[in-house]
Protein backbone atom coordinates (compact mmCIF):
# COMPACT_ATOMS: atom_id res chain seq x y z
CA UNK A 1 0.00 0.00 0.00
CA UNK A 2 1.07 3.76 -0.69
CA UNK A 3 -0.23 6.72 1.09
CA UNK A 4 -0.36 10.15 0.07
CA UNK A 5 -0.24 13.23 1.30
CA UNK A 6 -0.70 16.67 -1.16
CA UNK A 7 0.48 19.94 0.22
CA UNK A 8 0.65 23.53 -1.32
CA UNK A 9 -2.69 24.97 -1.90
CA UNK A 10 -3.94 28.06 -0.83
CA UNK A 11 -5.77 31.07 -2.64
CA UNK A 12 -4.53 32.94 -5.39
CA UNK A 13 -5.75 35.56 -7.75
CA UNK A 14 -6.56 34.69 -11.33
CA UNK A 15 -3.61 34.96 -13.36
CA UNK A 16 -1.45 33.53 -10.53
CA UNK A 17 0.15 30.61 -10.09
CA UNK A 18 0.47 27.26 -8.03
CA UNK A 19 2.26 23.99 -7.45
CA UNK A 20 0.89 21.46 -5.46
CA UNK A 21 2.82 18.37 -3.94
CA UNK A 22 2.43 14.90 -2.94
CA UNK A 23 4.64 12.64 -1.51
CA UNK A 24 4.27 9.25 -1.27
CA UNK A 25 5.36 7.00 1.81
CA UNK A 26 4.85 2.89 2.40
CA UNK A 27 5.71 0.50 -0.59
CA UNK A 28 7.47 3.02 -2.83
CA UNK A 29 9.81 0.05 -4.14
CA UNK A 30 7.34 -0.39 -6.90
CA UNK A 31 5.76 2.37 -9.65
CA UNK A 32 2.98 3.85 -10.01
CA UNK A 33 1.10 5.60 -12.39
CA UNK A 34 -0.10 8.54 -11.07
CA UNK A 35 -2.78 11.48 -11.25
CA UNK A 36 -4.41 14.86 -10.12
CA UNK A 37 -7.48 15.06 -9.81
CA UNK A 38 -10.31 17.94 -8.55
CA UNK A 39 -13.49 18.16 -6.94
CA UNK A 40 -15.94 20.89 -6.26
CA UNK A 41 -19.59 20.39 -4.38
CA UNK A 42 -21.74 18.68 -6.05
CA UNK A 43 -19.83 17.63 -8.89
CA UNK A 44 -18.03 14.62 -9.89
CA UNK A 45 -14.21 14.44 -9.21
CA UNK A 46 -12.28 14.87 -12.47
CA UNK A 47 -9.11 14.01 -13.76
CA UNK A 48 -6.69 16.83 -14.19
CA UNK A 49 -3.45 15.48 -15.23
CA UNK A 50 -1.77 12.07 -15.07
CA UNK A 51 1.25 10.08 -16.01
CA UNK A 52 2.28 6.42 -16.31
CA UNK A 53 4.45 4.38 -13.89
CA UNK A 54 6.95 5.14 -16.57
CA UNK A 55 6.62 8.91 -16.44
CA UNK A 56 6.95 9.79 -19.89
CA UNK A 57 4.19 10.07 -20.90
CA UNK A 58 1.45 13.01 -19.75
CA UNK A 59 -2.30 13.30 -19.80
CA UNK A 60 -4.70 16.31 -19.18
CA UNK A 61 -8.17 17.42 -19.23
CA UNK A 62 -8.74 20.01 -22.06
CA UNK A 63 -9.59 22.48 -19.67
CA UNK A 64 -5.96 22.66 -18.21
CA UNK A 65 -3.87 21.83 -20.96
CA UNK A 66 -0.96 24.16 -21.69
CA UNK A 67 -1.47 26.03 -18.01
CA UNK A 68 -0.87 22.69 -15.75
CA UNK A 69 2.19 20.77 -15.99
CA UNK A 70 2.91 17.17 -13.54
CA UNK A 71 5.74 15.88 -13.32
CA UNK A 72 7.69 13.49 -10.46
CA UNK A 73 10.85 13.62 -9.01
CA UNK A 74 11.34 9.40 -7.83
CA UNK A 75 14.23 10.47 -5.81
CA UNK A 76 11.87 12.00 -3.21
CA UNK A 77 8.61 9.66 -3.87
CA UNK A 78 7.17 13.26 -4.71
CA UNK A 79 4.63 14.24 -7.30
CA UNK A 80 4.30 17.72 -8.33
CA UNK A 81 1.65 19.83 -10.47
CA UNK A 82 2.63 23.16 -11.69
CA UNK A 83 -0.41 25.53 -12.09
CA UNK A 84 0.02 28.94 -13.77
CA UNK A 85 -2.57 31.23 -15.03
CA UNK A 86 -5.32 30.38 -12.52
CA UNK A 87 -8.54 31.17 -13.17
CA UNK A 88 -11.97 30.83 -10.69
CA UNK A 89 -13.08 27.84 -12.38
CA UNK A 90 -9.81 25.98 -11.12
CA UNK A 91 -11.08 26.50 -7.85
CA UNK A 92 -11.70 22.94 -5.84
CA UNK A 93 -10.24 20.19 -3.97
CA UNK A 94 -7.19 18.72 -5.41
CA UNK A 95 -6.65 14.70 -4.80
CA UNK A 96 -3.40 13.16 -5.71
CA UNK A 97 -3.81 9.22 -6.71
CA UNK A 98 -2.05 6.30 -7.17
CA UNK A 99 -2.36 3.53 -9.08
CA UNK A 100 -0.99 -0.26 -8.91
CA UNK A 101 -1.44 -0.35 -13.28
CA UNK A 102 1.85 0.67 -14.99
CA UNK A 103 -0.80 2.15 -18.15
CA UNK A 104 -4.35 3.03 -17.74
CA UNK A 105 -6.66 3.12 -20.42
CA UNK A 106 -8.28 6.06 -19.40
CA UNK A 107 -5.82 7.83 -16.72
CA UNK A 108 -8.01 10.94 -16.30
CA UNK A 109 -10.92 8.67 -14.77
CA UNK A 110 -10.77 7.90 -11.22
CA UNK A 111 -12.02 4.09 -11.33
CA UNK A 112 -8.33 3.03 -12.29
CA UNK A 113 -6.99 4.40 -9.10
CA UNK A 114 -6.36 2.32 -5.90
CA UNK A 115 -5.43 5.15 -3.43
CA UNK A 116 -6.43 8.49 -2.49
CA UNK A 117 -4.95 11.67 -0.86
CA UNK A 118 -7.13 13.80 1.54
CA UNK A 119 -7.15 16.59 -0.74
CA UNK A 120 -5.78 20.39 -0.61
CA UNK A 121 -8.03 23.16 -1.24
CA UNK A 122 -7.35 26.21 -4.33
CA UNK A 123 -8.60 28.84 -4.46
CA UNK A 124 -8.80 31.44 -7.45
CA UNK A 125 -10.69 34.75 -6.88
CA UNK A 126 -11.19 37.00 -9.80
Amino acid sequence: QVQLVESGGGSVQAGGSLRLSCAASGSTDRSYSMGWFRQTPGKEREGVAATYATGDKAFYANSVRGRFAISQDNAKNTLYLEMTRLNPDDTAIYYCAASERGALLSPLHKGGYNYWGQGTQVTVSS
